[in-house]
Protein backbone atom coordinates (compact mmCIF):
# COMPACT_ATOMS: atom_id res chain seq x y z
CA UNK A 1 0.00 0.00 0.00
CA UNK A 2 1.03 3.63 -0.50
CA UNK A 3 2.63 4.72 2.77
CA UNK A 4 2.49 8.39 1.72
CA UNK A 5 -1.30 8.46 1.88
CA UNK A 6 -3.37 8.04 5.06
CA UNK A 7 -5.77 5.25 5.86
CA UNK A 8 -9.29 6.71 5.88
CA UNK A 9 -11.63 5.66 8.68
CA UNK A 10 -15.32 6.36 8.17
CA UNK A 11 -17.20 6.61 11.45
CA UNK A 12 -16.50 8.03 14.87
CA UNK A 13 -17.63 5.38 17.32
CA UNK A 14 -15.73 2.81 19.40
CA UNK A 15 -14.61 0.71 16.41
CA UNK A 16 -13.49 3.72 14.37
CA UNK A 17 -11.40 5.09 17.23
CA UNK A 18 -9.99 1.64 17.93
CA UNK A 19 -8.85 1.52 14.30
CA UNK A 20 -7.22 4.92 14.79
CA UNK A 21 -5.41 3.70 17.91
CA UNK A 22 -4.20 0.57 16.11
CA UNK A 23 -2.88 2.73 13.26
CA UNK A 24 -1.04 4.96 15.75
CA UNK A 25 0.51 1.83 17.26
CA UNK A 26 1.67 0.81 13.76
CA UNK A 27 2.85 4.36 12.97
CA UNK A 28 0.57 4.58 9.94
CA UNK A 29 -1.02 7.93 8.99
CA UNK A 30 -4.82 8.16 9.07
CA UNK A 31 -7.81 10.47 8.82
CA UNK A 32 -11.13 9.85 10.54
CA UNK A 33 -14.51 11.19 9.43
CA UNK A 34 -17.38 11.53 11.93
CA UNK A 35 -20.58 13.14 10.72
CA UNK A 36 -21.60 14.10 14.25
CA UNK A 37 -20.34 17.13 16.13
CA UNK A 38 -18.19 14.91 18.34
CA UNK A 39 -17.02 11.33 18.54
CA UNK A 40 -19.53 8.74 19.73
CA UNK A 41 -22.51 10.66 18.33
CA UNK A 42 -24.50 7.48 17.69
CA UNK A 43 -23.70 6.12 21.14
CA UNK A 44 -25.09 9.28 22.71
CA UNK A 45 -28.48 8.48 21.19
CA UNK A 46 -28.65 5.68 23.79
CA UNK A 47 -26.57 7.39 26.47
CA UNK A 48 -29.14 6.51 29.16
CA UNK A 49 -28.88 2.75 28.54
CA UNK A 50 -26.61 0.67 30.74
CA UNK A 51 -24.50 -1.78 28.79
CA UNK A 52 -24.52 -5.39 29.91
CA UNK A 53 -20.93 -5.90 28.84
CA UNK A 54 -18.39 -4.61 31.38
CA UNK A 55 -15.55 -2.17 30.69
CA UNK A 56 -13.13 -5.06 30.19
CA UNK A 57 -14.95 -5.94 26.94
CA UNK A 58 -15.39 -2.35 25.77
CA UNK A 59 -11.85 -0.93 25.61
CA UNK A 60 -9.48 -1.66 22.73
CA UNK A 61 -5.96 -2.78 23.69
CA UNK A 62 -4.12 -0.17 21.59
CA UNK A 63 -6.47 2.56 22.81
CA UNK A 64 -5.80 1.52 26.41
CA UNK A 65 -2.04 1.77 25.87
CA UNK A 66 -2.29 5.27 24.44
CA UNK A 67 -4.65 6.47 27.15
CA UNK A 68 -2.57 5.07 30.00
CA UNK A 69 0.51 6.81 28.61
CA UNK A 70 -1.39 10.11 28.87
CA UNK A 71 -2.24 9.57 32.55
CA UNK A 72 -5.81 8.40 31.94
CA UNK A 73 -7.55 6.76 34.88
CA UNK A 74 -9.01 3.49 33.63
CA UNK A 75 -12.55 2.64 34.81
CA UNK A 76 -13.08 -0.42 36.97
CA UNK A 77 -13.01 -3.30 34.44
CA UNK A 78 -16.00 -5.06 36.03
CA UNK A 79 -18.29 -2.01 36.09
CA UNK A 80 -21.13 -1.76 33.58
CA UNK A 81 -21.04 1.63 31.83
CA UNK A 82 -23.92 3.50 30.32
CA UNK A 83 -23.64 4.81 26.78
CA UNK A 84 -22.83 8.23 28.23
CA UNK A 85 -19.94 6.74 30.23
CA UNK A 86 -18.54 5.02 27.15
CA UNK A 87 -18.31 8.38 25.40
CA UNK A 88 -17.25 10.63 28.27
CA UNK A 89 -14.81 8.29 30.04
CA UNK A 90 -13.32 6.55 27.02
CA UNK A 91 -14.06 7.86 23.53
CA UNK A 92 -13.65 11.58 24.22
CA UNK A 93 -10.35 11.24 26.14
CA UNK A 94 -9.07 9.00 23.34
CA UNK A 95 -10.09 11.51 20.67
CA UNK A 96 -8.23 14.31 22.47
CA UNK A 97 -4.84 12.59 22.39
CA UNK A 98 -2.18 14.44 20.40
CA UNK A 99 -1.69 11.38 18.21
CA UNK A 100 -5.37 11.28 17.23
CA UNK A 101 -7.05 14.71 17.53
CA UNK A 102 -5.28 16.41 14.55
CA UNK A 103 -6.54 13.67 12.24
CA UNK A 104 -10.24 13.97 13.08
CA UNK A 105 -12.80 15.50 10.73
CA UNK A 106 -15.91 16.25 12.82
CA UNK A 107 -19.26 17.33 11.34
CA UNK A 108 -17.94 15.61 8.23
CA UNK A 109 -20.24 13.23 6.39
CA UNK A 110 -18.62 11.05 3.75
CA UNK A 111 -20.86 11.09 0.68
CA UNK A 112 -18.80 9.00 -1.77
CA UNK A 113 -15.75 6.74 -1.89
CA UNK A 114 -14.18 5.64 -5.17
CA UNK A 115 -10.86 4.97 -6.92
CA UNK A 116 -9.24 8.04 -8.44
CA UNK A 117 -10.42 8.53 -12.03
CA UNK A 118 -12.12 5.13 -12.02
CA UNK A 119 -15.68 3.93 -11.80
CA UNK A 120 -16.69 0.48 -10.65
CA UNK A 121 -16.22 -1.01 -14.11
CA UNK A 122 -12.57 -0.18 -14.75
CA UNK A 123 -10.00 -2.83 -13.82
CA UNK A 124 -6.63 -1.91 -15.38
CA UNK A 125 -4.41 -0.26 -12.77
CA UNK A 126 -7.21 -0.30 -10.18
CA UNK A 127 -5.22 -1.58 -7.21
CA UNK A 128 -2.58 1.12 -7.59
CA UNK A 129 -5.05 3.99 -7.78
CA UNK A 130 -5.68 5.85 -4.50
CA UNK A 131 -9.10 6.06 -2.94
CA UNK A 132 -10.94 9.38 -3.06
CA UNK A 133 -13.31 10.29 -0.24
CA UNK A 134 -15.77 13.11 -0.84
CA UNK A 135 -17.31 14.68 2.23
CA UNK A 136 -19.48 17.55 3.43
CA UNK A 137 -18.24 19.44 6.47
CA UNK A 138 -20.06 22.42 7.94
CA UNK A 139 -21.74 23.14 4.63
CA UNK A 140 -18.55 22.87 2.57
CA UNK A 141 -17.41 19.99 0.38
CA UNK A 142 -13.97 18.44 0.35
CA UNK A 143 -11.91 15.55 -1.00
CA UNK A 144 -9.19 13.42 0.55
CA UNK A 145 -6.96 10.78 -1.03
CA UNK A 146 -6.35 7.58 0.94
CA UNK A 147 -4.36 4.38 0.63
CA UNK A 148 -7.04 2.27 2.31
CA UNK A 149 -10.57 2.64 3.68
CA UNK A 150 -11.97 1.19 6.91
CA UNK A 151 -15.76 1.54 7.01
CA UNK A 152 -16.82 1.55 10.66
CA UNK A 153 -20.10 3.42 10.24
CA UNK A 154 -22.20 0.78 11.98
CA UNK A 155 -25.94 0.32 11.47
CA UNK A 156 -27.59 2.09 14.42
CA UNK A 157 -28.60 5.11 12.35
CA UNK A 158 -30.36 2.91 9.76
CA UNK A 159 -33.14 1.21 11.73
CA UNK A 160 -35.38 -1.41 10.20
CA UNK A 161 -39.03 -0.39 9.70
CA UNK A 162 -41.81 -1.93 11.75
CA UNK A 163 -43.42 -4.02 9.01
CA UNK A 164 -42.80 -7.74 8.63
CA UNK A 165 -42.06 -7.15 4.94
CA UNK A 166 -39.03 -5.03 5.81
CA UNK A 167 -40.34 -2.03 3.87
CA UNK A 168 -41.44 1.25 5.40
CA UNK A 169 -45.19 1.67 5.07
CA UNK A 170 -47.23 4.74 4.17
CA UNK A 171 -48.59 4.94 7.70
CA UNK A 172 -45.15 4.67 9.22
CA UNK A 173 -44.17 7.82 7.33
CA UNK A 174 -47.47 9.61 7.91
CA UNK A 175 -47.53 9.11 11.69
CA UNK A 176 -43.78 9.39 12.26
CA UNK A 177 -44.22 11.91 15.10
CA UNK A 178 -45.68 9.06 17.20
CA UNK A 179 -43.03 6.50 16.22
CA UNK A 180 -39.54 6.26 17.70
CA UNK A 181 -36.75 3.83 16.82
CA UNK A 182 -34.20 2.25 19.15
CA UNK A 183 -34.41 2.96 22.89
CA UNK A 184 -35.98 6.32 23.82
CA UNK A 185 -35.03 8.01 27.09
CA UNK A 186 -38.33 6.96 28.64
CA UNK A 187 -37.57 7.89 32.25
CA UNK A 188 -36.09 11.33 31.60
CA UNK A 189 -36.04 13.32 28.37
CA UNK A 190 -38.98 11.48 26.79
CA UNK A 191 -40.99 10.70 29.93
CA UNK A 192 -43.86 13.09 29.12
CA UNK A 193 -44.26 11.40 25.74
CA UNK A 194 -44.94 7.99 27.32
CA UNK A 195 -46.25 8.61 30.85
CA UNK A 196 -49.87 7.50 31.18
CA UNK A 197 -50.00 6.55 27.50
CA UNK A 198 -50.86 3.37 25.63
CA UNK A 199 -47.52 2.30 24.16
CA UNK A 200 -46.52 -0.55 21.86
CA UNK A 201 -42.96 -1.89 21.63
CA UNK A 202 -42.27 -3.83 18.43
CA UNK A 203 -39.33 -6.26 18.43
CA UNK A 204 -37.94 -9.24 20.30
CA UNK A 205 -34.28 -8.38 20.88
CA UNK A 206 -32.43 -6.73 23.72
CA UNK A 207 -33.29 -3.22 22.53
CA UNK A 208 -36.99 -4.04 22.77
CA UNK A 209 -36.57 -5.53 26.23
CA UNK A 210 -34.57 -2.48 27.34
CA UNK A 211 -37.52 -0.26 26.33
CA UNK A 212 -39.98 -2.61 28.05
CA UNK A 213 -37.91 -2.40 31.23
CA UNK A 214 -37.88 1.41 31.14
CA UNK A 215 -41.62 1.51 30.41
CA UNK A 216 -42.25 -0.81 33.35
CA UNK A 217 -40.36 1.58 35.63
CA UNK A 218 -42.41 4.46 34.25
CA UNK A 219 -45.57 2.42 34.81
CA UNK A 220 -44.68 2.15 38.49
CA UNK A 221 -44.68 5.96 38.64
CA UNK A 222 -47.61 6.49 36.26
CA UNK A 223 -50.08 3.63 36.74
CA UNK A 224 -52.13 4.58 33.66
CA UNK A 225 -49.23 3.66 31.39
CA UNK A 226 -50.20 0.62 29.30
CA UNK A 227 -47.57 -1.55 27.59
CA UNK A 228 -48.00 -3.80 24.55
CA UNK A 229 -45.22 -6.07 23.32
CA UNK A 230 -45.48 -7.00 19.64
CA UNK A 231 -43.29 -9.88 18.42
CA UNK A 232 -42.93 -11.99 15.30
CA UNK A 233 -41.72 -15.00 17.27
CA UNK A 234 -44.03 -17.99 17.65
CA UNK A 235 -43.65 -17.98 21.44
CA UNK A 236 -42.75 -15.04 23.68
CA UNK A 237 -40.41 -17.33 25.65
CA UNK A 238 -38.08 -17.38 22.61
CA UNK A 239 -37.17 -13.76 23.38
CA UNK A 240 -36.03 -14.39 26.96
CA UNK A 241 -32.51 -15.59 26.09
CA UNK A 242 -30.20 -17.61 28.32
CA UNK A 243 -31.31 -16.16 31.63
CA UNK A 244 -29.19 -17.48 34.49
CA UNK A 245 -26.99 -19.41 32.04
CA UNK A 246 -25.85 -16.23 30.29
CA UNK A 247 -22.17 -15.41 30.77
CA UNK A 248 -23.09 -11.72 30.97
CA UNK A 249 -25.26 -11.50 34.08
CA UNK A 250 -26.88 -8.19 33.13
CA UNK A 251 -27.86 -9.55 29.72
CA UNK A 252 -29.36 -12.66 31.28
CA UNK A 253 -31.24 -10.50 33.77
CA UNK A 254 -32.92 -8.63 30.90
CA UNK A 255 -34.58 -11.82 29.74
CA UNK A 256 -35.59 -12.72 33.28
CA UNK A 257 -37.15 -9.28 33.72
CA UNK A 258 -39.11 -9.62 30.49
CA UNK A 259 -40.41 -13.00 31.63
CA UNK A 260 -41.41 -11.51 34.97
CA UNK A 261 -43.27 -8.59 33.33
CA UNK A 262 -45.22 -11.02 31.17
CA UNK A 263 -46.04 -13.41 34.03
CA UNK A 264 -47.23 -10.53 36.22
CA UNK A 265 -49.48 -9.22 33.47
CA UNK A 266 -47.65 -5.88 33.32
CA UNK A 267 -47.17 -6.28 29.58
CA UNK A 268 -49.77 -7.41 27.06
CA UNK A 269 -48.09 -9.73 24.56
CA UNK A 270 -49.10 -10.03 20.89
CA UNK A 271 -47.30 -12.91 19.23
CA UNK A 272 -46.80 -14.01 16.56
CA UNK A 273 -47.95 -10.66 15.16
CA UNK A 274 -46.76 -9.63 11.70
CA UNK A 275 -47.18 -5.86 11.33
CA UNK A 276 -48.41 -4.78 7.92
CA UNK A 277 -49.42 -1.15 8.47
CA UNK A 278 -50.23 1.55 11.02
CA UNK A 279 -53.20 3.86 10.59
CA UNK A 280 -55.27 6.38 12.49
CA UNK A 281 -57.83 4.87 14.84
CA UNK A 282 -61.20 5.87 13.33
CA UNK A 283 -60.32 9.53 12.90
CA UNK A 284 -58.97 9.98 16.44
CA UNK A 285 -55.40 10.86 17.36
CA UNK A 286 -54.89 7.23 18.38
CA UNK A 287 -53.09 4.68 16.18
CA UNK A 288 -53.94 1.11 15.21
CA UNK A 289 -51.42 -1.56 14.20
CA UNK A 290 -52.70 -3.74 11.38
CA UNK A 291 -51.21 -7.19 10.97
CA UNK A 292 -51.67 -10.92 11.02
CA UNK A 293 -51.82 -13.04 14.16
CA UNK A 294 -52.23 -16.82 14.11
CA UNK A 295 -52.78 -16.62 10.36
CA UNK A 296 -55.72 -14.20 10.60
CA UNK A 297 -56.03 -10.44 10.16
CA UNK A 298 -55.68 -8.69 13.49
CA UNK A 299 -55.51 -5.21 15.01
CA UNK A 300 -54.00 -3.53 18.07
CA UNK A 301 -56.05 -0.34 18.53
CA UNK A 302 -55.95 2.84 20.64
CA UNK A 303 -52.18 3.31 20.69
CA UNK A 304 -50.65 6.68 21.58
CA UNK A 305 -47.01 5.89 20.83
CA UNK A 306 -45.01 3.15 19.11
CA UNK A 307 -41.38 2.17 19.79
CA UNK A 308 -39.78 0.21 16.96
CA UNK A 309 -36.88 -2.05 17.96
CA UNK A 310 -36.74 -4.40 15.00
CA UNK A 311 -33.01 -4.16 14.40
CA UNK A 312 -31.07 -2.16 11.84
CA UNK A 313 -29.41 -2.50 8.46
CA UNK A 314 -26.22 -1.24 6.78
CA UNK A 315 -26.02 1.73 4.41
CA UNK A 316 -23.73 1.10 1.44
CA UNK A 317 -24.82 4.07 -0.66
CA UNK A 318 -21.53 5.96 -0.43
CA UNK A 319 -19.58 2.87 -1.53
CA UNK A 320 -21.51 2.40 -4.77
CA UNK A 321 -18.48 2.85 -7.07
CA UNK A 322 -16.34 0.34 -5.18
CA UNK A 323 -16.25 -3.42 -5.59
CA UNK A 324 -17.59 -5.00 -2.43
CA UNK A 325 -19.57 -8.16 -1.75
CA UNK A 326 -22.24 -8.83 0.83
CA UNK A 327 -24.50 -11.77 1.57
CA UNK A 328 -27.72 -11.38 -0.40
CA UNK A 329 -29.91 -12.06 2.63
CA UNK A 330 -28.10 -10.65 5.66
CA UNK A 331 -26.13 -7.87 3.90
CA UNK A 332 -23.13 -8.85 5.99
CA UNK A 333 -19.58 -9.35 4.74
CA UNK A 334 -20.04 -12.41 2.54
CA UNK A 335 -17.60 -14.72 4.34
CA UNK A 336 -19.33 -14.18 7.69
CA UNK A 337 -22.79 -15.21 6.52
CA UNK A 338 -22.84 -18.85 7.60
CA UNK A 339 -21.30 -17.90 10.94
CA UNK A 340 -23.95 -15.38 11.96
CA UNK A 341 -27.14 -16.16 10.02
CA UNK A 342 -29.98 -16.24 12.61
CA UNK A 343 -31.92 -18.51 10.23
CA UNK A 344 -29.26 -21.17 10.80
CA UNK A 345 -28.51 -20.81 14.51
CA UNK A 346 -29.70 -18.78 17.47
CA UNK A 347 -26.71 -19.07 19.75
CA UNK A 348 -25.29 -15.65 18.92
CA UNK A 349 -21.88 -17.13 18.22
CA UNK A 350 -19.16 -16.62 15.66
CA UNK A 351 -15.64 -17.90 15.64
CA UNK A 352 -12.85 -15.31 15.95
CA UNK A 353 -12.20 -13.74 12.58
CA UNK A 354 -10.13 -10.96 11.09
CA UNK A 355 -8.66 -9.50 7.93
CA UNK A 356 -8.86 -12.71 5.89
CA UNK A 357 -12.64 -13.02 6.36
CA UNK A 358 -13.25 -9.27 6.01
CA UNK A 359 -11.23 -8.88 2.81
CA UNK A 360 -13.17 -7.37 -0.10
CA UNK A 361 -12.67 -7.64 -3.89
CA UNK A 362 -11.65 -3.97 -3.67
CA UNK A 363 -8.10 -4.18 -2.32
CA UNK A 364 -7.61 -2.34 0.98
CA UNK A 365 -11.32 -1.76 1.54
CA UNK A 366 -12.61 -3.22 4.81
CA UNK A 367 -16.07 -3.14 6.37
CA UNK A 368 -15.78 -3.72 10.11
CA UNK A 369 -17.85 -3.70 13.26
CA UNK A 370 -21.63 -4.02 13.38
CA UNK A 371 -21.80 -3.13 9.68
CA UNK A 372 -19.75 -6.23 8.85
CA UNK A 373 -22.64 -8.23 10.37
CA UNK A 374 -25.22 -6.52 8.16
CA UNK A 375 -28.73 -7.15 9.47
CA UNK A 376 -27.67 -9.88 11.89
CA UNK A 377 -28.34 -8.80 15.50
CA UNK A 378 -25.36 -10.43 17.21
CA UNK A 379 -22.23 -8.39 17.89
CA UNK A 380 -19.94 -7.38 20.75
CA UNK A 381 -17.42 -4.54 20.76
CA UNK A 382 -14.61 -6.93 21.62
CA UNK A 383 -15.28 -8.77 18.36
CA UNK A 384 -14.87 -5.54 16.43
CA UNK A 385 -11.68 -4.60 18.27
CA UNK A 386 -10.09 -7.85 17.15
CA UNK A 387 -11.33 -7.22 13.61
CA UNK A 388 -9.62 -3.83 13.37
CA UNK A 389 -6.44 -5.07 15.05
CA UNK A 390 -6.14 -7.77 12.38
CA UNK A 391 -7.02 -5.40 9.52
CA UNK A 392 -4.48 -2.78 10.59
CA UNK A 393 -1.79 -5.44 11.00
CA UNK A 394 -2.42 -6.51 7.40
CA UNK A 395 -2.32 -2.91 6.16
CA UNK A 396 1.06 -2.58 7.90
CA UNK A 397 2.30 -5.69 6.11
CA UNK A 398 2.36 -7.84 9.26
CA UNK A 399 0.35 -10.76 7.93
CA UNK A 400 1.53 -13.10 10.69
CA UNK A 401 -0.12 -10.87 13.31
CA UNK A 402 -3.16 -10.40 11.06
CA UNK A 403 -3.75 -14.15 10.97
CA UNK A 404 -3.39 -14.63 14.75
CA UNK A 405 -6.96 -13.83 15.70
CA UNK A 406 -7.88 -14.64 19.28
CA UNK A 407 -11.03 -13.81 21.16
CA UNK A 408 -12.57 -14.94 24.43
CA UNK A 409 -16.14 -13.88 25.09
CA UNK A 410 -18.83 -14.81 27.63
CA UNK A 411 -21.40 -17.43 26.64
CA UNK A 412 -24.99 -16.49 25.87
CA UNK A 413 -26.57 -19.52 27.49
CA UNK A 414 -28.61 -20.18 24.34
CA UNK A 415 -27.74 -22.41 21.42
CA UNK A 416 -29.87 -24.06 18.77
CA UNK A 417 -28.42 -24.89 15.39
CA UNK A 418 -30.04 -25.84 12.10
CA UNK A 419 -28.50 -28.85 10.39
CA UNK A 420 -28.21 -26.84 7.19
CA UNK A 421 -24.60 -26.21 6.18
CA UNK A 422 -23.31 -26.17 9.75
CA UNK A 423 -20.96 -28.54 11.54
CA UNK A 424 -21.18 -28.22 15.31
CA UNK A 425 -17.95 -28.82 17.19
CA UNK A 426 -18.61 -29.72 20.80
CA UNK A 427 -15.07 -29.02 21.94
CA UNK A 428 -15.15 -25.43 20.68
CA UNK A 429 -18.75 -24.46 21.28
CA UNK A 430 -21.73 -23.77 19.06
CA UNK A 431 -21.07 -23.34 15.36
CA UNK A 432 -17.36 -23.91 15.77
CA UNK A 433 -16.60 -20.77 17.77
CA UNK A 434 -14.06 -20.81 20.59
CA UNK A 435 -16.65 -19.13 22.77
CA UNK A 436 -20.05 -17.69 21.88
CA UNK A 437 -20.28 -14.09 20.78
CA UNK A 438 -22.82 -11.55 21.88
CA UNK A 439 -24.63 -8.47 20.67
CA UNK A 440 -23.21 -4.99 20.39
CA UNK A 441 -24.53 -1.50 20.79
CA UNK A 442 -27.51 -0.96 23.02
CA UNK A 443 -29.03 -4.27 22.00
CA UNK A 444 -26.38 -6.04 23.98
CA UNK A 445 -24.50 -3.49 25.91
Amino acid sequence: MNRQLPVAIVGGGPLALAAAAQLVRRKLPFVLFEKGSDVGASVLSWKHVRMFSAWEFNIDSAARELLLQSGWLEPNPTDLPKGYDLVELYLKPLSQLDSIKPNLYLNAEVTAVYRKDMDRMKTLGREKAPFILEYNQDGLTGKVEASAVIDATGTWLSPNPMTASGRISVGELKYSEHIRYGIPDILDTDSRKYAGKNVAVIGSGHSAIQSLTLLHQLQQREEQTQIHWVLRKQQVSEAFGGGENDGLLARGELGLKANRFVQEGKVKVHTPFLVQEVREDHGTRKLTLIGRQSGEQSEIPHLDEIIVATGSRPDFSFLSELRYTTDSAIECVAQLANLIDPNIHSCGTVRPHGEAELRQPEKNLYIVGAKSYGRAPTFLLATGYEQVRSVVAALAGDFVAARKVKLKLPQTGVCSVSKRNISVQAETGCCGSIVPDSECGPKSC
